[in-house]
C-alpha cells in the first residue's frame, strides 16, 4: 500500500466513525424496545393464564364440594351444571 492510498484513507475512515457510532446507537435502541415489547407480552400472558387459573380452581372447588358434600343428590347436581353449561353454550353460540 502506498503513501497516496493511506492518505486517502485516513479521512475516509475519520468520516465512517460517526456513521458507525449512530448505527450501533439505533441498534442498542431496537434491542431495548424489543425487550419493552417482549416484557409486555409476559406481563399479558401472565395475566391470562392467573384468570384462567382462577377458573379451573373454581371448578376443582364445585367438583370437590359435589363429591364431599354428602347431603345433596349428586347425579342431580351433575345434570344441573350440565344444564348450566348447555346454556352457556347457547349463549356463546348467540354472540
Amino acid at each position: 500500500m502506498d503513501l497516496g492510498a493511506l492518505a486517502l484513507m485516513i479521512p475516509i475512515l475519520a468520516m465512517l466513525i460517526p456513521f458507525f457510532a449512530i448505527w450501533t446507537r439505533h441498534r442498542s435502541q431496537m434491542a431495548e424496545m424489543q425487550v419493552q415489547a417482549t416484557a409486555e407480552k409476559a406481563a399479558q400472558y401472565a395475566a391470562q393464564n392467573a384468570s384462567n387459573n382462577r377458573e379451573l380452581e373454581e371448578r376443582v372447588r364445585v367438583l370437590e364440594r359435589i363429591v364431599t358434600d354428602r347431603g345433596y343428590d349428586i347425579a342431580a347436581q351433575i345434570e344441573a351444571l350440565r344444564d348450566a353449561r348447555a346454556v352457556e353454550t347457547v349463549r356463546d353460540g348467540e354472540r
